[in-house]
């Protein structure tokens, strides 16, 4: 990573601002925050799909793909997989958010990536590196709380943020802790399971959300699950941010134009979070 990247990308350097200003933007409803696996099918295609999804989007989540995904249901995993088989790293995911900062896409960006690909990489300089590129955070899945501290701490000294997950099955003392360390959203995991569009949602939805903000006023943002405008507007309603991967990622795996496929899709998915 060059130390030209930090000159062009100052304006992104205070992560969690930027993460919570779009947030605050909002006229009356729920963020929406697609998730695209870096790579996919290849990078220059990846680059394409996000540039394209990115007016329509209020933050970005880019998956670095990882061998072991275990959070992950067999769409995101057969990315993941043929990104690895591109060739893709943790360092070339990070030069793709360079490039996208370079292409003009503004909003903010998450990195979403298991612990190991950050270990490997060496925890600090994967932080300062990240910041550097001109994403906003972090999330990452098979990271409970209780051993998150030292990616935590070094996230919060470089101004990036940090994401917890709270399942439907978290416990109350989990809710109370992960609620007193949020600095931006929570990402809530709307099923107990692995990522996949699904037919239906949870019953209990909006009990899981409410147990939730009667805790803390960080954002709420549901993912795992959702895959139509439709169950977008739902969740919509219960959250502040609405995420959305396996759907997207189906849409553009069976497309030959995959960026307008892609572009269409979140469109379809903004514009229903945008009826009232």
């Amino acid at each position: 990573m060059t130390t030209g990247y930090a000159v062009r990308h100052t304006q992104y350097t205070n992560g969690r601002s930027h993460i919570n200003r779009a947030f605050d933007q909002l006229q009356g409803r729920a963020a929406l925050m697609p998730y695209y696996t870096l790579g996919y099918p290849d990078r220059a295609t990846s680059l394409a799909v996000v540039e394209a999804i990115a007016p329509y989007s209020d933050l970005l989540e880019l998956g670095v793909p990882f061998s072991d995904p275990l959070a992950d249901g067999p769409t995101i995993q057969h990315s993941t997989q043929v990104s690895l088989e591109q060739g893709t790293t943790a360092a070339g995911c990070l030069e793709m958010v360079a490039e996208l900062r370079q292409r003009g896409v503004t909003v903010p960006i998450l990195m979403f990536g298991y612990y190991n690909p950050i270990l490997a990489y060496g925890l600090e300089k994967y932080v300062q590196d990240t910041a550097v590129a001109g994403a906003q955070g972090f999330i990452v899945p098979d990271l409970p709380p209780e051993e998150a501290v030292e990616l935590e701490t070094a996230a919060a000294a470089a101004n990036l943020a940090y994401v917890h997950f709270l399942a439907p099955t978290s416990s109350p003392q989990r809710i109370s802790d992960v609620a007193q360390r949020a600095r931006s959203f929570i990402y809530l995991v709307s099923v107990t399971g692995v990522t996949g569009a699904r037919d239906s949602l949870q019953t209990d939805l909006s009990q899981f959300v409410a147990r939730v903000r009667a805790q803390t006023k960080a954002w709420l943002a549901i993912g795992f699950g959702i895959s139509t405008p439709e169950q977008a507007a739902r969740v919509g309603q219960l959250a502040d941010g609405v995420i959305v991967g396996s759907a997207l990622i189906n849409a553009v795996r069976q497309a030959d134009d995959k960026a307008a496929a892609a572009a269409a899709f979140v469109r379809s998915l903004r514009e229903a979070l945008e009826k009232k």
